[in-house]
């Protein structure tokens, strides 16, 4: 790998970072109108909040734990961790040679071939656009589920006549945090700035005290062996294959390492763009994978009963990482106190994370709606006198409370919802480097973070990689196969394929040309 000035990057040599970011942006078609009040510890620590170890080991730990277990989780976490080191570090390429806020559409618009720029622009678009909204939503919803748990534990618990909130009292919890989040990223960017370093500073040190923490209180801790070789086959979902069950086990890794895109769509206001951007992608995915073993380590310390943590019966209502921790403080000091703080501790990282989400989507939207791909794109596109993208912050919030709704009629329903924010932003992330590897693997000229001569053989690990989560993420997940265990990610991830390619059939690619330049070249 390459860190010199090479290509397009080497603009308005001897210029001011401003200058320069100013003079590299209007070269890809587009005049500054967002604030670059960012460095690249701000850029990084947006997508360091955003993926939030704490919280997406947290969340689907259930999964974890009922699929494989403590060797499906810390074993897995290092394979999904290499390949998904190549995707960071192709997508950090890429974004050096073309720092804008659209970034993947643009990317793949720049990179598909004249001929094929506008519809790759458009699908890319898309996919990401709707898989942030969904990763806004199962963001804080996953947060009102545990608050929720917070509270019942809190009150005596679900056997100790604890309150468990309903479906619309969850739902209610979620819109409030969604409005919170909005105000948040209604304010000028030097204070939406402070809450990405709050965010990166809470994800390390709460993490770290975890850490710490978990281990030392319990009393009955697990083996060594336990934690890495046990792999457990007593799912109750009627899987019994054990490659099966490892595939569908990755399912926390791979979730927990998602949404440093946030580093392209905050590029537009950051300073040294085409060299802060990717740090900030490469340095997030990096410490991410790191505390995140830890973090999934220390916590799997403490599971000594799975089909216990796993028991709609118990006190957490079956929320596994919520039922060991209020365990392990309760039997060392007969009170699960502590082990409320602890889980406060991750849903304030949570918390903070969809404060990272609400302003990547922003952007994102921004973006999208500059090059008019949006329905009603001249709203979504204009900026508060703080120079802040007000209209499409909001968008983001009620899209996101919409998509929640379908929790209402099922779990089932809104675990479709979820898997676009994995799968859907995957795909994202795939199509530019896709188009790298192959149309532009000649013609691409690289900023001043580049691969070197290991690009190409990076770029299409990644792209294997994320065509195996696509068939892998899409398996069933129980036997037989019924109504209220059907895995609905094929039919929500290809409802966004059909949308996109319907509407760009019949409707789009009539007048979209991808990306529109909005400055006198």
């Amino acid at each position: 790998m390459a860190a010199q000035r090479s290509g397009a990057a080497g603009v308005a040599a001897g210029a001011g970072d401003d200058d320069a970011d100013r003079a590299r942006l209007r070269q890809l078609g587009y005049k500054q109108e967002l604030k670059r009040g960012l460095g690249v510890v701000s850029n990084f620590a947006f997508s360091f909040s955003i993926i939030c170890v704490m919280a997406g080991v947290t969340t689907t730990y259930n999964a974890g734990l009922r699929y494989g277990g403590p060797a499906s989780m810390t074993l897995g976490w290092l394979v999904v961790a290499f390949f998904n080191g190549c995707v960071a570090l192709s997508m950090a390429e890429i974004c050096s040679a073309y720092p804008t806020s659209g970034g993947l559409y643009y990317w793949s618009a720049k990179l598909a071939g004249e001929e094929w720029a506008p519809l790759a622009s458009w699908i890319t678009g898309w996919f990401n656009l709707v898989g942030q909204w969904a990763l806004t939503t199962s963001t804080d919803f996953s947060l009102a589920q545990l608050v929720q748990v917070i509270i019942l534990l809190g009150t005596g618990g679900a056997n100790g006549g604890g309150y468990m909130a309903s479906k619309y009292v969850v739902l209610a919890i979620h819109g409030s945090l969604l409005v919170l989040h909005g105000l948040i990223n209604s304010l000028p960017i030097r204070w939406l700035s402070w809450f990405g370093h709050l965010g990166a500073f809470w994800n390390t040190a709460g993490a770290f005290a975890l850490v710490i923490m978990i281990p030392v209180v319990a009393m009955e801790r697990a083996s060594v062996e336990f934690i890495f070789t046990h792999f457990n086959t007593d799912n109750g979902m009627g899987i019994h294959g054990k490659a099966y069950i490892l595939a569908l086990g990755l399912l926390t890794s791979q979730y927990s390492l998602l949404g440093y895109d946030a580093s392209a769509h905050m590029i537009e206001e950051t300073k040294n763009a085409d060299w802060s951007g990717p740090i900030g992608i490469i340095m997030s995915v990096t410490l991410s994978t790191v505390f995140g073993w830890i973090f999934l380590v220390a916590l799997t310390s403490i599971v000594t009963n799975i089909p216990y943590l796993l028991d709609p019966g118990n006190d957490a209502a079956g929320y596994a990482v919520a039922q060991a921790l209020y365990t392990a403080f309760h039997r060392r000091y007969g009170s699960g106190v502590g082990g409320l703080v602890c889980i406060g501790i991750v849903a304030f990282g949570i918390f903070l994370a969809g404060v990272a989400c609400v302003a990547s989507n922003s952007r994102m939207g921004y973006a999208f709606s500059r090059d008019k791909a949006m329905p009603f794109s001249q709203v979504w596109h204009r900026v508060s006198r703080n120079e802040v993208p007000l209209n499409v912050v909001w968008l983001c919030v009620v899209v996101a409370f919409i998509m929640a709704l379908t929790s209402l009629g099922s779990q089932v329903a809104f675990q479709a919802m979820v898997s676009i924010a994995t799968l859907g932003q995957y795909i994202s992330y795939v199509l530019p480097i896709f188009f790298r590897v192959t149309t532009a693997r000649r013609s691409f000229s690289p900023g001043p973070f580049h691969l070197g001569r290991y690009s190409i053989v990076i770029g299409w690990a990644a792209v294997l990689w994320v065509a195996l989560l696509t068939v892998l993420f899409s398996l069933p997940v129980a036997y037989p196969i019924a109504k209220d265990n059907f895995n609905y990610t094929p039919v929500a991830v290809g409802g966004v394929l059909l949308l996109s390619v319907g509407s760009w059939v019949f409707h789009a690619r009539f007048w979209f040309k991808g990306p529109i330049v909005n400055v006198d070249m």
